[in-house]
C-alpha cells in the first residue's frame, strides 16, 4: 500500500469525508487519492485560507473537514487560523508539506520553513513532524485527538517522509 493510500484510508477511518486542497508536487499522491474517493467531497481551493473558509462551513454543515497544502502559506492563513477556526473551535487537520529544509532546492522555500513552526507554536497549534514512512502509523490518533478536542493540529511532512527531492 502506497503512503498515499495509508493517508487517505485513516483520513476515512476516522470520519474525514471533507477535504480541500492547494496544488503541491510533494502532495499529488495524496490529493490523486482523495478526488478518487467516493466517501470524500473534495473541493479544491485556489489559496490556503480560503480552504480553511470552506473547511469551516463544510464542519458548520455537519462534515468532518481537513486541509492538504504547503507550510509556505502557514503566514496567509494566520488571521483565519485565530478569527475562525480557533475561535469557534473547529478541528481542523492539516496535512502540510514542509518545504525549506535540508536539501531544498528552491531558495525561497526556505524563509518560511524557518518561520513554520514557530507561528504553529505561537498559534498554540499541536504540531506533528513525519520525517519517515512509519512515522504516519501516529496519524489516527492525531484526527482522533483533533477532533475530540475541537482544534486545528498541523502535520508536517517533509521531503524525506515523501523519498526526498530526487536526490535521497
Amino acid at each position: 500500500m502506497s503512503i498515499s493510500t495509508k493517508i487517505v484510508d485513516d483520513f476515512i477511518a476516522q470520519g474525514v469525508n471533507f477535504i480541500t486542497t492547494v496544488p503541491c508536487k510533494q502532495l499529488a499522491g495524496v490529493i490523486d487519492e482523495v478526488e478518487a474517493r467516493p466517501e470524500i467531497h473534495h473541493v479544491p481551493s485556489n489559496k490556503e485560507d480560503e480552504g480553511m473558509g470552506l473547511c469551516a462551513g463544510a464542519f458548520m454543515g455537519g462534515k468532518r473537514p481537513a486541509i492538504i497544502m504547503q507550510n509556505t502559506a502557514i503566514g496567509v492563513t494566520i488571521n483565519t487560523l485565530a478569527t475562525l477556526t480557533q475561535y469557534y473551535r473547529m478541528p481542523l487537520p492539516m496535512l502540510i508539506s514542509y518545504r525549506g529544509e535540508l536539501r531544498e532546492p528552491v531558495a525561497c522555500q526556505v524563509e518560511m520553513a524557518v518561520h513554520t513552526k514557530a507561528l504553529l507554536n505561537q498559534m498554540l497549534i499541536p504540531t506533528y513532524h513525519f520525517h519517515k514512512e512509519s512515522d504516519a502509523s501516529e496519524l489516527q490518533e492525531i484526527l482522533k485527538y483533533t477532533f475530540m478536542c475541537n482544534k486545528p493540529v498541523a502535520i508536517l511532512t517533509d521531503a524525506s517522509f515523501w523519498g526526498g527531492y530526487g536526490d535521497q
